[in-house]
């Protein structure tokens, strides 16, 4: 308590409070991802019956790979969106956006606008003051992230997927392909362009949208009295 017997309000709420964003959406992603293994399981066990095998449980489920190449096809198109997000949008521009950058700021920006070298302040990472090789891999970490994560993922849905394909083959006694045939076939294109496309229109609706259209309080939106022709201003 301060002088006086007030409480100290500059960090209400403390952790939580602080973090809430981050949380909220961990915690929906977590619940979903249950939700979405129950419904999975049901899925799977009717087409085993509709097939004429033994049902499986739960359990065995969640460990197959019918329920991860489910998970990691929705996984890989999310980590392309932000990738091509994070990359396009140092040079892509979008007129009255908030998405987008001021019209006059096209490209990676100087040293000083950037707060790196000579300009980083005593707040800033410490790498953005190097001017080495850590200032560069710092200075585009999120994409570089972004892309490993995407790629890792994209890896996991086209193993996860040669195997539940080959389950379904197998069932309908049918050879099994190899990994690298299944990376050429209709299934494995299939489960990830149509994740692809809705991600690139998720996206081109927002810039679009965003122009003309407010969410009062959201930084994904400018200001509710902002003119639609006001680029890279938040709310």
């Amino acid at each position: 308590m301060t002088p006086g017997g007030t409480h100290r309000t500059g960090h209400r709420g403390g952790f939580w409070r602080s973090n809430s964003l981050t949380l909220t959406f961990g915690g929906a992603f977590l619940v979903v991802l249950a939700a979405q293994a129950v419904a999975g399981h049901a899925e799977f066990n009717e087409q085993l019956a509709v097939e004429g095998l033994q049902r499986i449980g739960l359990g065995p489920y969640l460990m197959s790979s019918d329920f991860a190449v489910d998970v990691t096809e929705n996984w890989q198109s999310e980590f392309l969106q932000f990738f091509l997000y994070v990359y396009g949008t140092v040079y892509l521009l979008q007129r009255g956006s908030p998405e987008s950058k001021p019209l006059d700021r096209v490209g990676i920006e100087s040293e000083r606008d950037q707060r790196v070298g000579e300009h980083a302040t005593p707040e800033s990472p410490r790498w953005a003051a190097d001017r080495g090789w850590r200032q560069s891999v710092y200075a585009h970490s999120l994409g570089l992230v972004m892309a490993g994560l995407f790629l890792l993922s994209w890896l996991a849905q086209s193993v996860s997927g040669a195997a539940a394909h080959n389950e379904l083959r197998l069932r309908q006694l049918q050879d099994p392909v190899g990994w690298v045939s299944y990376l050429g076939s209709a299934d494995f294109w299939s489960r990830s362009l149509q994740n692809w496309q809705s991600e690139l229109l998720a996206v081109a609706s927002m810039a679009v949208l965003s122009v003309y259209l407010r969410q009062r309080g959201s930084p994904e939106s400018k200001p509710v009295g902002s003119p639609h022709h006001a680029t890279g201003v938040e709310g």
